[in-house]
């Protein structure tokens, strides 16, 4: 006789809940099924209910970190060599300038283009009315150091108005760390920062221990720095866990020298080369994703854009990897692969908190791939644009419809 009050106390228990904890409610009630078209091709995709997904251009070959200007244009650097330009509704791609390496990333200061390739920071003079760029209109800011993998560089603003730069270790576990005592070619790993207080532009190590910070990105309420961090893969399939972890000044996150296992950090014995520190540095993440994930570029949604689902929050590319079960190597069924997707890390009184899935599907049933989210922008419109490099080359965007 005291079930349906029971029922009620449980049905108002569930209210206050969902009244309380929008967000966390929202993270709860999952994904919804959509299609998207590319070139006559439907896919199925799995995005937040009251968005769809759509492909806006294939214009582009292999681009890579996307940015706005100030006017509304797109910028996207690429593997290919090639800087372009889209401007609104980013349906039309145009080269705005090559560079003979990997032009991964861009940015626009003040009436200055900033391109980061695998040996430097570059600059040239530009506005939105400069049809085309040449390479040798660019001149070098800031030598990097290059050689081996993980030759991708990645630049950003801080809230500050300065130059950031990512860059990572050459492999799993070479004696690099980002730090003035090493010498100039080892100094990898982790995040500068370009002072231009003097006659010279001169980097100076911010962050240190990261094994390849590809994505980062500032709170738009603290102001904190976050990177995401790719593991390595002597480790196998499952271990270590990808890193997203807050940064300061002089940070160190122990890479390669410690390995975040199981809630901890332990030693990793493949370099035998005395720690720069002690593991007591070492900063923990915030959170993780699972291994062999390849977190690319991030970017957190500020008020107005999207919805209040995602306000404060990161949204996370996952590449996918490139291993297999079970032990990471190519020799696994390529359908066991970590799939790529659009994450969000939650967050709560500024600090991360959980990881929910934003957009998947990009990976078929046996394993083959028709997209791999690489860049991510939140446009002036408040949608979120996302660049693929891998199966479909191309420009996304994920756009709110009620």
């Amino acid at each position: 006789m005291f079930k349906p009050f029971g029922s009620l106390i449980f049905v108002c228990v569930a209210l206050v809940i969902l009244v309380t904890l929008p967000r966390a409610a929202a993270a709860l009630a999952g994904l919804t099924t959509d299609e998207v078209e590319i070139e006559g091709r439907r896919y199925t995709v799995q995005v937040p209910p009251g968005y769809r997904l759509e492909f806006l251009t294939g214009g582009m070959k292999r681009p890579r970190f996307i940015t706005f200007t100030a006017n509304g244009d797109l910028l996207a650097g690429s593997r290919s060599g090639k800087v372009y330009r889209l401007a609104p509704p980013y349906t039309r791609a145009e080269v705005l300038t090559k560079f003979p390496e990997y032009p991964h990333s861009v940015v626009v200061r003040g009436d200055a283009l900033y391109v980061a390739d695998t040996d430097g920071l570059y600059q040239a003079r530009y506005t939105s009315d400069i049809a085309r760029l040449r390479h040798k209109d660019f001149t070098l800011v800031a030598s990097l150091p290059s050689g081996g993998g993980h030759s991708s560089r990645t630049v950003g603003i801080g809230p500050d108005n300065r130059l950031y730069i990512g860059l990572g270790i050459s492999g799993n576990c070479p004696n690099e760390y980002l730090d003035d005592s090493y010498d100039f070619a080892n100094r990898r790993g982790g995040v500068f920062v370009l002072d231009e207080t003097g006659v010279k532009p001169t980097l100076r190590p911010y962050a240190s221990g990261l094994r390849n910070p590809i994505g980062f990105a500032w709170h738009p309420d603290t102001k904190v720095l976050y990177a995401n961090n790719n593991g390595p893969d002597h480790w196998g399939y499952e271990l270590p866990r990808e890193y997203f972890g807050r940064l300061s000044r002089g940070s160190f996150h122990g890479m390669p020298w410690y390995q975040y296992i199981e809630g901890r950090f332990q030693r990793d014995q493949c370099i035998r080369t005395k720690p720069p520190r002690p593991v007591t540095d070492a900063v923990p993440p915030g959170v993780t994703f699972d291994a062999r994930s390849a977190p690319m570029g991030m970017v957190f949604v500020p008020k107005g854009a999207m919805d209040p689902r995602f306000e404060g929050d990161a949204i996370v590319a996952l590449h996918g990897s490139w291993g297999t079960q079970p032990r990471g190597g190519y020799a696994g069924d390529p359908a066991t692969r970590r799939h790529p997707k659009l994450v969000q890390v939650m967050f709560e009184d500024g600090r991360a908190t959980n990881v929910v899935d934003v957009i998947t599907g990009f990976q078929l049933a046996d394993g083959q791939r028709w997209g791999r989210p690489c860049g991510v922008a939140v446009g002036p419109n408040g949608a979120l644009y996302f660049t693929s490099d891998g199966g479909t080359n191309g420009l996304f965007r994920l756009r709110r419809i009620h």
